[in-house]
């Protein structure tokens, strides 16, 4: 065999070996965005139909674009803890990768996603730092201190004192009780001419239950001052009562709730300040950790979602599972508009 024929074949099984390896890296590549595309992540929130979460698939939507992932959102037509086990057992069967969860009562998921980690999949929760079975809990901030942060917004529209009520979505709604707790404990600490009457009042994320307990409140308390909202719709109820009442002037509604959810409430002073965390990021916060679980990778404090609010995660105290961001966003009638949800 001459020399040069020698190099030939050389050369040539060079370049079939170049080629060999080329086709099996991009054959790799294919086959990770293959298995990319057929990760599933199913979030499961409270209710469907509210702005809130209407707001978190826009979140889970951009997530799943960016990513491949095949992420979607369900819910119950009313916010049923019964209903919202129900779904996580269906789910269940269809085996996804991972779900998450948005709790209407924490404490009724423990058995179904106890038997959905048995599965194999990935929990991860969202307003529900007392969840003990799942992998990783995640909330825009720590609970009482926004509770303390709304108090000290609600005592300056009060005056430093007088009779203020508290709704809640539901009384199991754990972010919600925190949210109250801190609130009063920051009245107590700081402001002892205001007082809560009674307990929380329950919403169960209805603005129509807000407004009629609303309503009733304002007539057996016609001195009441202040109202804090919890469920997204509660401002949006007690806004409204307060309206018809004739009370804007002389009664502060604020709580958490979206821009949309209260409309022209918040522009005429029916409803005085809003606070809340953007619903897109929690949905994409929530999605980042599952996939971030499923991949192997650390999930822990000190963790960058590279989200806004999520960029230096922290160890939630007393929670099992619980980090959370900064994420809290104060709405009043001059920025509304900069929050088009």
């Amino acid at each position: 065999m001459s020399v040069h024929l020698l190099k030939t074949i050389t050369v040539l099984a060079l370049v079939v070996a170049v080629a060999a390896a080329g086709t099996t890296s991009v054959s790799g590549a294919f086959d990770q965005r293959a298995q990319r595309s057929e990760t599933t992540i199913v979030t499961v929130v409270k209710v469907r139909g509210l702005a809130w979460f209407d707001r978190m698939r826009t979140g889970i939507r951009r997530f799943a674009a960016r990513t491949g992932v095949h992420a979607r959102m369900t819910a119950a037509g009313d916010a049923s803890p019964r209903k919202q086990a129900a779904i996580i057992r269906r789910l269940i069967a269809q085996r996804p990768d991972a779900i998450t969860v948005v709790p209407n009562n924490p404490a009724s998921l423990e058995a179904v996603l106890a038997r959905a980690r048995r599965a194999g999949i990935v929990v991860v929760t969202h307003e529900a730092s007392n969840q003990r079975n799942t992998d990783v809990d995640i909330e825009p901030f720590d609970n009482r201190a926004f509770g303390a942060h709304l108090m000290d917004r609600l005592a300056r529209c009060m005056g430093g004192s007088g009779k203020y009520v508290a709704f809640v979505g539901h009384r199991s709604a754990q972010s919600h009780r925190e949210w109250v707790r801190g609130a009063e404990a920051r009245a107590q600490a700081r402001f002892p001419g205001i007082r809560r009457i009674g307990r929380a009042l329950e919403s169960l994320e209805n603005p129509d239950v807000a407004y009629r307990k609303a309503k009733a409140v304002l007539a057996r308390h016609p001195d009441i001052e202040g109202f804090e909202g919890s469920s997204a719709e509660d401002v949006a109820g007690i806004g409204r009562a307060v309206r018809e009442a004739g009370r804007r002037d002389t009664t502060c509604v604020m709580g958490t709730s979206t821009p949309r959810t209260v409309g022209s409430l918040l522009t005429d002073g029916s409803v005085d300040r809003i606070f809340l965390w953007d619903p897109a990021l929690a949905g994409q916060a929530q999605d980042k950790l599952a996939l971030r679980l499923l991949e192997g990778r650390r999930v822990g404090p000190g963790l960058d979602l590279r989200l806004p609010g999520y960029r230096s995660l922290k160890r939630t105290a007393g929670s099992p599972h619980g980090l959370h961001g900064s994420a809290w966003i104060d709405i009043d009638s001059t920025n509304a508009r900069k929050f088009p949800f």
